[in-house]
């Protein structure tokens, strides 16, 4: 159990140019590794964050290390860009460590459009996005699904969508899980949920949430760019970045409030009561892994959808010869059930990874065929006015952070702060200037994720590479940006 402390003085040590270290001590299971350069370490130490990775490894059942990506920001319980394997049977599940925005995640598409043709056609290209891929808050599909649709879709995923003419099977073979988590059990979601994901399938929401087509502007490893579609610099591609709606906050919310009803004394025993937790083999940590599932499995059908539609876009505005495939789909907020080995111990472990996304290198059975001698893709949004990366998987990474890597570039400026600071007529107006387009369903939408509310994704992305958590393979610019 967990005992109360006060927040003493953190002083991470520097291992090298990529990682420090936070002792453990006797409030602690494990110590704490943070992958960072000196750079982003001092924008870690300006909030909360770093203490919630000490908190984080406080949680029983706890493996390795509390591990802390170097896009990390202060979250909800854990860190955003926080990552511990906790044991499947002996330990806990924690809705802080997956976040509210179950199975938040991105996908790249990529194309054989160029980059000229791109810039041709991009306001009539983002225009035709988003007439077909509703964005911003509350934001309603043209599809609203029954009740017997949304009870197979929360079990099968993007299944459901194949099985429905949406996409291909090519999509779900180029995606995480395949697009389906096999643990799901609808019946764990609550009706209100299910309420609120009715008419939400294909849409894309609000906060960070976006549609982005880019330009691939340098291949660093040529040989794995081909292997993941990506053939030449200034091929276009579209990056996707959304979650589980409405539907995957609710289902959140409803078990925090489960977990703090049912566990008091958990609750009184906690650093911070947003690390609430079940015990393993508890009916309630059960439940809401069945539930996380399920609310994964829309959230994948949910970007299967929106890729789906940025197809049938495409080819509406360049021609039916347009080819658009799926790279691939990663999720970085989930839990999943893993083996992994510390010590020489191996253990099945739920892994939690709150803005951090996985990174399983070769061989590795849980990745496609396609991709079993490179490793699998991942993928690093920047900031809309700020380059993105696609790096790859690699076996350090399983031995170094549980086969994970960094999720984005990381706030520095809370929204209402970037509300604040800059106007959204100004930014778009900015942004042009430099051949970046934007269509947004508000100004706040464009405010709120101005590319100075984050941090350098270059340097996010460098430490990544230097550590051997992902690899770079390749750069992507921005031409057009769809936002809430």
């Amino acid at each position: 159990m967990i005992s109360k402390m006060e927040k003493k003085k953190i002083n991470p040590k520097k291992i090298n140019e990529y990682s420090y270290i936070i002792e453990k001590d006797e409030s602690m299971n494990v110590p704490v590794k943070v992958f960072a350069s000196e750079k982003l370490m001092d924008k870690m130490m300006q909030d909360n964050c770093l203490q919630q990775g000490v908190n984080v490894a406080s949680l029983p059942g706890i493996k390795g290390h509390s591990i802390m990506m170097p896009d990390a920001h202060q979250g909800y319980g854990f860190s955003i860009g926080g990552v511990a394997a906790i044991d499947s049977e002996n330990g806990c599940i924690s809705p802080g460590g997956i976040g509210f925005d179950i199975n938040c995640g991105v996908r790249l598409l990529q194309t054989t459009i160029k980059k000229e043709q791109a810039y041709e056609k991009i306001k009539e290209l983002l225009d035709e996005l988003f007439r077909n891929i509703p964005p911003g808050v509350g934001a309603k599909a043209p599809l609203k699904l029954d009740d017997e649709q949304m009870q197979t879709v929360l079990e099968q995923g993007a299944k459901w969508c194949v099985d429905n003419n949406y996409g291909t099977k090519e999509d779900l073979e180029n995606c995480e899980e395949s697009g389906t988590m096999p643990n799901a059990d609808p019946s764990k979601i609550s009706q209100k949920a299910k309420s609120r994901g009715k008419g939400q399938l294909g849409t894309l929401g609000s906060g960070n949430h976006f549609i982005e087509v880019q330009y691939v502007s340098k291949i660093f490893d040529k040989n794995t760019a081909d292997i993941f579609g990506i053939k030449e610099e200034g091929q276009v591609v579209v990056l996707i970045h959304c979650g589980s709606r409405g539907l995957g906050h609710q289902t959140c919310s409803d078990f925090l409030r489960k977990m703090e009803e049912n566990y008091p004394e958990i609750m009184e025993s906690l650093p911070e009561k947003d690390l609430i937790y079940a015990p393993s083999n508890s009916e309630i940590a059960n439940d809401y892994f069945a539930a996380m599932c399920a609310a994964a499995n829309f959230a994948w059908a949910n970007r299967h959808m929106i890729g789906h539609h940025t197809r049938e876009s495409f080819r509406k505005i360049f021609g039916d010869s347009t080819e658009v495939h799926t790279v691939y789909d990663v999720a970085h907020n989930i839990a999943k059930k893993e083996e992994h080995t510390v010590n020489g111990e191996t253990f099945t472990a739920w892994v939690h990874r709150k803005g951090a996304t996985r990174a399983f290198g070769p061989g590795r059975p849980e990745i496609p065929e396609k991709y079993q001698k490179t490793g699998q893709p991942i993928f690093i949004p920047g900031s809309m006015g700020t380059s993105s990366y696609v790096l790859v998987g690699t076996e350090t990474s399983m031995k170094e952070s549980f086969g994970s890597t960094a999720h984005g570039a990381g706030r520095l400026l809370s929204r209402k702060q970037a509300n604040q600071t800059w106007r959204g007529e100004q930014l778009k107006a900015d942004l042009e200037k430099e051949q970046i387009y934007i269509k947004a369903a508000s100004w706040r939408g464009i405010t709120e994720e101005a590319p100075l509310a984050y941090k350098d994704v270059d340097e996010v992305v460098k430490v990544s590479d230097d550590a051997g958590i992902g690899k770079i393979v390749a750069q992507l610019k921005p031409i057009g940006v769809v936002k809430g």
